[in-house]
């Protein structure tokens, strides 16, 4: 589905050019999947001995060798990647059920206030140098000046920080209670159209985690769980936004967190 021709960008995003756009976007959706592979790690969600240690911003991370595991979560980071792009997510959801079904954690990836990406042109696989100066040059001011420019390092030691912090923060809580599973949710913004099509990647989700908007006055009883920890706040050049975990209010009541 794509946005209509005269659609105005979102109040809260700023614009910024069409070369650091792939960039920015590339750079959140690789920090997004690092995330999600951490998370089922630190939860405990599959076995450790089914992960390798590998590293990103120079930090050791895990990373599942289930092929299916990788395949989906692989899947899904693009059908958010195409929301993203479309200007329609609020936030983003990795959520953890029980085998009840019953919300554990969901750990929250506010992109409210994303760039809008006007002029979004997909750069598939790593630049070389010279592909970099050229999208740097096209970041620069018309009056020769740097200052459009993305300092990339900065983004990188917030992406870092993130992880870091994350990992430390799913390793100190209260284990969850064994089969639990999980699954990837983005909240749209009230202006925001459905992704709805053939072949459907996305479903509504229960009630209980719809959030409230201009049709639903209320939330639904497990958005924003019975305990909220901040994770951080990314601020670095176009990018912008928080992260936080949220424990559900059936996580208090499982044996598992009361032990």
């Amino acid at each position: 589905m794509s946005p209509e021709p005269d659609q105005e960008p979102h109040d809260d995003q700023q614009e910024i050019s069409a070369s650091q756009a792939s960039h920015v976007l590339n750079s959140f959706t690789q920090f997004l999947t690092i995330c999600i592979h951490n998370i089922l790690f630190y939860r405990s969600i599959y076995p450790a001995q089914t992960f390798l240690t590998s590293r990103a911003y120079n930090l050791p991370v895990h990373q599942s060798r289930h092929p299916k595991v990788c395949s989906w979560i692989r899947d899904a980071v693009d059908a958010v990647k195409a929301q993203l792009i479309l200007g329609v997510v609020e936030r983003i959801a990795v959520v953890i059920h029980d085998k009840q079904a019953k919300v554990m954690e969901r750990w929250m990836f506010d992109v409210a206030n994303f760039p809008a990406w006007e002029g979004y042109k997909e750069v598939k696989g790593p630049r070389t140098i010279e592909e970099e100066e050229i999208a740097e040059g096209e970041a620069a001011n018309t009056d020769g000046s740097t200052e459009g420019k993305v300092n990339w390092a900065n983004v990188d030691e917030q992406l870092r920080a993130t992880v870091r912090k994350l990992a430390y923060t799913g390793e100190k809580m209260t284990p969850l209670p064994e089969g639990c599973t999980f699954t990837i949710a983005v909240e749209l913004r009230d202006e925001g159209a459905a992704p709805i099509g053939h072949p459907q990647p996305w479903i509504p989700t229960q009630s209980n985690l719809q959030p409230k908007n201009k049709d639903k006055q209320t939330s639904g009883e497990d958005v924003g769980g019975a305990k909220t920890t901040p994770l951080r706040m990314v601020e670095a050049g176009p990018l912008f936004f928080e992260c936080w975990v949220e424990e559900g209010k059936a996580k208090e009541k499982s044996p598992t967190s009361n032990q």
